[in-house]
């Protein structure tokens, strides 16, 4: 059985990008809809730019309720991921945007003084809340510290 990841572990693995973030939303007609994304952490939230009035984002507005998955590793000895799933919102009001912007920017590494002055048309994010997260790391799986 795979080991669940400490909060902190969580955190960690987040803040590594292991890989794109894969948002699941839910279509009009019940079917889920998944895409990989690239995201970064803020605080507790988990925030990906899209471009706006698209599938995604159209499915968010009609149901909040979202799941993201991040998983790495390339044989069953060391996969490890986590499932978030919790509540979104887009954002499109250009201040929050820009700052959005520039959290992306600095969470990527960027230097400051090349981080956006100003938010670009058509960009929106959507920033989901996790209300559950699951975990799981085989690499370790003959521990029992979950």
């Amino acid at each position: 059985m795979p080991r669940r990841l400490s909060d902190e572990e969580i955190e960690a693995y987040l803040d590594s990008r292991p890989g794109w973030a894969i948002l699941t939303t839910i279509d009009g007609d019940g079917f889920p809809h998944s895409v990989p994304l690239g995201y970064f952490r803020l605080g507790r939230d988990i925030v990906m730019g899209v471009r706006d009035r698209t599938h995604k984002v159209a499915n968010v507005e009609a149901n909040p309720n979202v799941s993201i998955m991040l998983e790495d590793g390339s044989t069953m000895a060391d996969v490890r991921g986590v499932l978030l799933q919790g509540h979104a919102r887009i954002v499109r009001e250009p201040d929050e945007v820009l700052q959005l912007a520039r959290a992306g920017a600095r969470a990527r590494g960027v230097p400051e003084p090349e981080w956006p002055t100003e938010s670009k048309p058509g960009v929106a994010y959507i920033r989901m809340t996790p209300v559950r997260t699951r975990s799981w790391d085989y690499s370790d799986s003959s521990s029992d510290r979950g």
